[in-house]
C-alpha cells in the first residue's frame, strides 16, 4: 500500500478527546479542519492551540484549523479542488450518530467515516445500519475502529488501526490517508465484526475494572477478558459476523487494551463500581463519555431477543441499571455451572 504524498482535505466532525486526536495526528500530512458545536469551547481551543476541555496538554499543529461553523466544515471536503480525495470523519458518540447524519442528509457530501463504537439505545443498530438508515446507500461509508487511547495518538506513540466497509474504493480511500507516520490502517470488509467488537468489549472493560477493584487477581482478569471475548464472538457471529475478526485489531486488541490500559473510561467506571460509588456520581466524575454504560443496556435487550448466551455482559447491566451489588454479582458469576456454558 502507498502512502497519499499530496496533502488532502479532511474535517473531523466532533471535537472530543478522540476526534481531536485523530485531527492532530492527521494534520502533520494533511489540510485538516476540526469542527465542534460549541462556539465557546472552539474558541478557547483556538485560543489555547490545545482541547483543554477533552485533550489538555497536547497542542495543536500549527496547520489544524478548529471552527464550530458547520457550513464551513462542511464544505471543506464538499468543494473540494478537482483532483483531491477528501474524507469526511464523524467523530461523535453513537447518541449523537444519528443526529449528526440528520445535519448531513441531503448535502454533497463525498463520504462518511464514523469513530463511534457501540450499540444505539432504543433500536440495538450498529452504526453502520443507523447510517444506512438515514443516509441510504448512495454516501459510501466506513467505520475506523481498534485499540487506540486518544492521549497515546496525540503523542504520535504507535497505534494499529482497522478500516471496514463494503466499498473498495473507500477502504483504499481511508487507508492511503489515513495510514502514515506512527498509525497503521489495515482494511476488511467485515463491518458488523469490527463494530460489535468495538462496542461490547467497552461493557467488558468494566466488569475488568470492577474485578481489578476487588483485587480479585491477575488470574481472574485473564478468565475475564478471555470470557467476554467469547460473548463478543457470540453476538457477533449471530450478527452475521465473521469469525476471524474478533481474534484482529478490534476483537481481542481492543479488548485488551480496554480492559487492562488505566486510560480506559470504560475500566475506571468498573473500578469506581468496585469503591461503592454510584453511577451517576461516576460519571460526572468521568466527565467525558463512558460508551460501556449504555451500552450496557443496549446488548442485555438485544441479547435477550436474539437469544445469545451473554452473562458477563448481563452482569455489568444488573450492577449498572438493577442495583445489583458488585461482590454478590462476582460470586453469582462464580456460581454458574461451566457444563451449562457455551465454550
Amino acid at each position: 500500500m502507498h502512502e497519499t504524498k499530496q496533502s488532502q482535505p479532511i474535517t473531523v466532525l466532533g471535537a472530543g478527546a478522540w476526534g481531536t486526536a485523530v485531527a492532530i495526528a492527521l494534520a502533520a500530512r494533511h489540510d485538516v479542519l476540526l469542527w465542534g458545536r460549541n462556539p465557546e469551547q472552539m474558541a478557547a481551543t483556538e485560543a489555547a492551540r490545545d482541547n483543554l476541555a477533552y485533550l489538555p496538554g497536547h497542542p495543536l499543529p500549527p496547520s489544524l484549523r478548529v471552527s464550530a461553523d458547520f457550513e464551513a466544515a462542511l464544505a471543506h471536503v464538499t468543494e473540494a479542488a478537482p483532483g483531491t480525495t477528501p474524507l469526511l470523519i464523524a467523530a461523535c458518540p453513537v447518541a449523537g450518530l444519528r443526529p449528526l447524519l440528520e445535519q448531513l442528509k441531503g448535502r454533497n457530501i463525498p463520504n462518511v467515516v464514523w469513530l463511534c463504537k457501540g450499540f444505539e439505545y432504543g433500536t440495538g443498530l450498529l452504526p453502520h445500519q443507523v447510517v444506512r438508515e438515514v443516509l441510504g446507500d448512495s454516501v459510501p461509508g466506513a467505520a475506523l475502529s481498534g485499540p487506540s487511547f486518544a492521549q497515546e495518538v496525540a503523542r504520535g506513540l504507535p497505534c494499529g488501526l482497522t478500516v471496514a466497509s463494503s466499498s473498495a474504493e473507500l477502504r483504499e480511500r481511508v487507508v492511503s490517508l489515513v495510514h502514515g507516520g506512527s498509525v497503521r490502517v489495515y482494511a476488511c470488509d467485515d463491518m458488523v465484526g469490527v463494530e460489535v467488537g468495538g462496542a461490547v468489549k467497552n461493557i467488558l472493560a468494566i466488569a475488568t475494572g470492577a474485578a481489578d477493584g476487588l483485587g480479585l487477581g491477575l488470574n481472574a482478569r485473564a478468565a475475564l477478558i478471555t470470557r467476554g471475548l467469547a460473548e463478543i464472538t457470540r453476538l457477533g457471529i449471530t450478527l452475521g459476523a465473521q469469525p476471524a475478526t474478533f481474534m484482529g485489531l478490534t476483537g481481542m486488541g481492543d479488548l485488551i487494551l480496554t480492559c487492562t490500559g488505566d486510560l480506559s473510561r470504560n475500566r475506571r467506571v468498573g473500578l469506581a463500581l468496585a469503591q461503592g460509588k454510584q453511577l451517576d456520581a461516576i460519571v460526572k466524575e468521568l466527565g467525558h463519555v463512558a460508551e460501556g454504560v449504555p451500552c450496557a443496556k443496549a446488548v442485555r435487550e438485544l441479547a435477550a431477543k436474539l437469544g445469545v448466551d451473554m452473562p458477563i455482559t448481563n452482569a455489568v447491566a444488573g450492577v449498572l441499571f438493577d442495583g445489583a451489588s458488585v461482590q454478590e454479582t462476582v460470586d453469582q458469576l462464580l456460581a454458574r455451572d461451566p457444563r451449562n456454558e457455551l465454550a
